[in-house]
């Protein structure tokens, strides 16, 4: 072995952003309606799970926190990212309505633009 005992080194800081932009957007707003400026991504349609689908997007916006944390940002900004995941799941719950508010939230998007802003991307 080249002395690493099979481990892949982490990524370089821009390339992990990227990662988690690019996951944000899948989860929160890949997909766009038709002649509307209105977008959702795959947590519309893994929210209509009840309780089970809730708690996998909830793990993964809590994985883009860790990332944050990784990434050096300070508690302030952690906290408000859990923020933004809490608010996501607590109402996002809600059936029905929580999908639709999930739809509108954004918690993921919301919490790349904090990691954008704290490396001024």
């Amino acid at each position: 072995m080249d002395g690493t005992w099979g481990y892949i080194a982490a990524a370089d800081p821009i390339t992990r952003i990227a990662r988690l932009r690019r996951l944000a957007w899948l989860i929160d707003g890949a997909a766009r309606v038709p002649g509307t400026r209105f977008r959702f991504g795959l947590n519309s349609i893994i929210g209509l799970a009840p309780g089970a689908g809730d708690a996998v997007l909830s793990l993964i916006s809590l994985y883009i926190v860790y990332e944050a944390r990784r990434l050096g940002l300070p508690r302030n900004k952690l906290a408000r990212m859990l923020t933004n995941v809490g608010v996501e799941a607590a109402l996002g719950s809600v059936p029905v309505l929580g999908d639709l508010f999930d739809v509108a939230w954004k918690a993921n998007l919301r919490n790349i633009d904090i990691i954008d802003e704290h490396f001024r991307l």
